[in-house]
């Protein structure tokens, strides 16, 4: 025989696919994702366990006051204030959404769609910044309003990206002309 017809000769049909190793290997790997999403919900329940010491968050007053700013954007998340990866869970505070903001003389009120609204009263406003990050949120540089208030004892950094960046540098500034006139009062006091 010459060796084309042998090689021709010894030339088999395709393997079958083994549906039953395959359907075994799906089933393995589902499995593995719902476990390591069970894991990741427990410790995020666990973690608000741990911060259950945090008092329920203050809401709006009736009489808050005219609106000095507002702003439509949306909420990142809250952390130990000075540890941008330390998040804060309890009460609500680690739930991204979007949010309404409104700072009047009585402090900022942010009204969150879908997640509990919250107020920080004047008075408990420590600062607030520009920066580009905050748990589970990275951008550029100055991307991300921070703002810094006491809470139970607590300081917490509260994260928000505005829809129109640019209003950024406004809130930072009217926020940190609100700590010193509360910080100049206290101390005259």
């Amino acid at each position: 025989m010459t060796p084309v017809l042998l090689l021709a000769a010894e030339k088999e049909s395709a393997e079958v696919t083994d549906w039953a190793a395959r359907l075994g290997w799906v089933v393995g790997l589902a499995l593995f994702v719902a476990l390591v999403y069970w894991l990741m919900r427990e410790g995020w329940k666990w973690r608000g366990t741990l911060q259950g010491d945090l008092p329920e968050l203050p809401t709006a007053p009736d009489a808050a006051g005219p609106a000095k700013l507002t702003m439509s954007g949306r909420y990142h998340g809250s952390t130990t204030a000075g540890q941008w990866l330390d998040r804060i869970v309890a009460q609500g505070l680690g739930t991204r959404s979007r949010a309404e903001l409104t700072l009047t003389d009585a402090g900022l009120e942010v009204v969150r769609p879908g997640a509990t609204d919250f107020f920080v009263p004047a008075a408990s406003l420590r600062e607030a910044r520009l920066d580009k990050g905050i748990a589970g949120k990275v951008l550029t540089e100055g991307g991300l309003l921070i703002v810094t208030w006491a809470h139970g004892g607590k300081l917490i950094d509260s994260g928000f990206r505005s829809d129109r960046a640019a209003e950024h540098n406004e809130w930072v500034d009217a926020l940190n002309s609100m700590t010193e006139t509360n910080t100049r009062e206290g101390a005259e006091r």
